[in-house]
């Protein structure tokens, strides 16, 4: 599961990155464990594990703290597990097994890995395989048929269906196209569960995506007052002047 984004959906994809992944892996013992004694040390790396990533890494091997939501044993074939693990962006799933191998008292290592989930994003519900990729994208030059490829590529915001919603006003827009950070006024309707720090998507009342932007107030706050920044602009997605500019300049005294 590999999302990749075209055109301005570049510009969210960093979201999906830093979210969490899922997997199905497969672990080798370099020794014989009886199952009930893997399945009671796999729990121990549920949390908030410390970890130092692998000599082969492209990042700095400085010890670090990375989370597991979750670690559960499918199958055991003889030295062979099958695994499942939920984890925090950045986590070195191989460096996991190893640590797991120690902790046995037989070493292990990862003899294969599929990324199954990134963030909301599943393989169940919208992988496509580059062949069916080339297929779409054939179709539609030829024969002008871009059913396929409206299947093969989604729109930029189901890249951030997974963050809490603020739906502005249309004369608000433009502004925010421009980057002007999000005042209360422009707000028509907004997400229940927003807190104070949260990352949020800015969208039209049409579901376009605007902006993201971290969340300066919550929701009930938001609710209740009448001016003020309510988000601040990160990163804008929608390309200026598509909606009326309602906002003016205010020129120098």
């Amino acid at each position: 599961m590999l999302p990749i984004a075209l055109e301005r959906a570049t510009r969210v994809v960093g979201i999906l990155m830093h979210s969490f992944k899922e997997y199905v892996g497969i672990m080798e013992l370099h020794g014989d464990v009886s199952k009930e004694r893997i399945v009671e040390v796999m729990k121990m790396f549920v949390g908030k594990i410390y970890q130092r990533p692998p000599v082969r890494s492209s990042v700095k091997r400085a010890l670090r703290v990375k989370e597991v939501y979750s670690l559960n044993v499918l199958e055991v074939n003889n030295r062979e597990i099958l695994f499942k693990v939920r984890c925090e962006s950045g986590t070195y799933v191989r460096k996991l097994c190893h640590d797991i191998g120690l902790l046995l008292g037989v070493e292990a290592h990862m003899r294969e890995l599929r990324r199954i989930a990134v963030a909301h994003l599943r393989e169940d519900l919208f992988i496509s395989t580059l062949h069916e990729v080339s297929e779409a994208l054939y179709l539609w030059r030829k024969y002008n048929e871009d059913s396929i490829l409206r299947n093969v590529v989604v729109p930029g915001e189901f890249a951030v269906a997974h963050l809490p919603k603020i739906l502005i006003k249309d004369g608000a827009v433009d502004a925010v196209a421009h980057g002007a950070q999000l005042a209360v006024p422009g707000i028509a309707m907004l997400s229940k569960d927003i807190t104070k720090g949260c990352r949020v998507a800015v969208m039209t009342l049409k579901g376009e995506l605007v902006a993201i932007g971290k969340a300066v107030m919550d929701s009930d706050e938001i609710s209740r007052s009448e001016k003020g920044i309510a988000v601040e602009i990160e990163r804008v997605v929608m390309e200026p002047n598509l909606y009326p500019k309602m906002w003016k300049r205010k020129l120098p005294q």
